[in-house]
């Protein structure tokens, strides 16, 4: 059953947008419970993607013909759209594969050339490798070194003991929004205040937050901030990074190649400002025109409206798998996404995964590239159930209903 948010919205109706959910898997309704991993796509994206295949393809800033023109627009117009939706200025938008490349850059580009020996970088215990490997071999490189902020048994972070490790040294501090495993949200704009407070660096992984809460890059006080089309209902391979300018015209670029220079001679070349400088060889024009319709597609239904109905499915779902005797829910954060990672006492993620697969139930099983994390808490493995606003209390009811079933099977 669909009630409507305060709003007045029918979330029925807007379920109705997304063709895939309407199929069957091994004979089941599709419940699709994975969309920390990948969002579904509405029918606007889809079609948006492919009105640009057949009827504008081509490549941009490269031809001054009519489809070359329209391809330009097109792709322009969907850095406009989605700076509008993040709170920034599109001239501080790189648009990218994603956050992995993003943080890539970052690490690359701005901190590969600035950090000495002894300097530091401080991550936190639950981030994504995305957010881990970068700065290892940026450290690597370097001579830096790497310091990790705690969390307390709850999964939030420690903040007094993120505070101690904030000392001289540290040059940078990267950290989610949102983590991809427990769901925790946290406190951007005081991290990122305090940091600066120490002239410290801040890099933001916004890729769990972007898509399920009203973000505002613009207030949250940050130097750098990375985000992923895939999970934004747009097509994969898309993404941007948004750098402050004064950061971003300091950076050399971080690949080489075309539309990311003025002119090019045997004797040296000379590069175009950002965000262009950032976005050599040809992009994914198509992906990232779908990802601009569905930021506005987003931005009309109302970010705080998908907030609301997702916390509303979060506490359904919560109250839901508590009861199961033997689940364990790693991260209970006191604000916390629509995400829960759990085990079974006596099971294998990857086993419960699959039977429940046979029930149509899709959720990830595994460490959800977030090995630090799993091994703080002493498991090799949790299943992740991940809701989004057009998931329904009907489909909620159905996981519960599964997991008491496989949990019979496999006990």
């Amino acid at each position: 059953m669909s009630h409507p948010a305060p709003g007045g919205i029918d979330w029925a109706a807007v379920r109705a947008e997304f063709p895939i959910l309407g199929r069957e898997v091994h004979g089941k309704p599709l419940v699709y419970l994975d969309s920390a991993n990948t969002s579904q796509k509405p029918r606007a994206v889809i079609e948006a993607v492919d009105t640009f295949l057949t009827r504008h393809n081509a490549n941009v800033s490269r031809a001054v013909h009519a489809l070359g023109s329209e391809a330009t627009e097109a792709y322009e117009n969907a850095r406009r759209r989605l700076a509008t939706f993040l709170g920034v200025r599109a001239e501080e938008l790189v648009l990218c594969s994603g956050t992995t490349f993003a943080l890539n850059l970052v690490a690359f580009s701005w901190a590969l050339p600035r950090l000495k020996p002894g300097e530091a970088i401080v991550l936190t215990r639950m981030e994504h490798h995305a957010n881990i490997v970068p700065w290892q071999l940026v450290a690597e490189r370097t001579g830096a070194r790497i310091k990790v902020a705690e969390l307390t048994p709850e999964g939030e972070l420690d903040l007094e003991g993120l505070w101690r490790l904030l000392t001289p040294e540290v040059k940078l501090l990267a950290f989610a929004h949102v983590s991809n495993v427990l769901g925790t949200v946290n406190p951007v704009r005081e991290i990122c205040r305090e940091a600066a407070r120490r002239g410290i660096t801040t890099v933001v992984d916004g890729s769990q937050a972007v898509p399920h809460r009203p973000v505002d890059i613009s207030a949250l006080g940050c130097d750098f901030y990375a985000f992923t089309g895939h999970k934004l209902c747009g097509p994969t391979g898309t993404g941007g990074l948004w750098g402050r300018r004064e950061l971003l015209a300091g950076m050399p670029p971080f690949l080489g190649g075309g539309e990311m220079i003025r002119e090019v001679r045997f004797e040296g070349s000379t590069f175009n400002d950002p965000p262009y400088r950032f976005e050599a060889g040809t992009p994914n024009i198509a992906g990232h025109v779908g990802l601009g319709v569905a930021a506005d597609w987003l931005q009309n239904l109302g970010m705080a409206n998908v907030e609301a109905r997702e916390q509303a499915l979060l506490a359904q779902a919560t109250a839901a798998l508590s009861a199961i005797p033997g689940l364990r829910i790693f991260g209970t954060a006191r604000e916390k996404a629509a995400v829960i990672s759990f085990a079974i006492e006596g099971t294998h993620a990857h086993d419960l995964a699959t039977l429940l697969d046979l029930e149509g139930i899709a959720v990830r099983s595994g460490q959800h590239c977030a090995h630090p994390l799993l091994q703080w808490f002493g498991v090799s493995a949790t299943c992740r159930a991940s809701l989004a606003f057009y998931n329904t209390e009907a489909e909620i009811e159905a996981f519960a209903a599964a997991l008491h079933k496989v949990r019979g099977l496999l006990l």
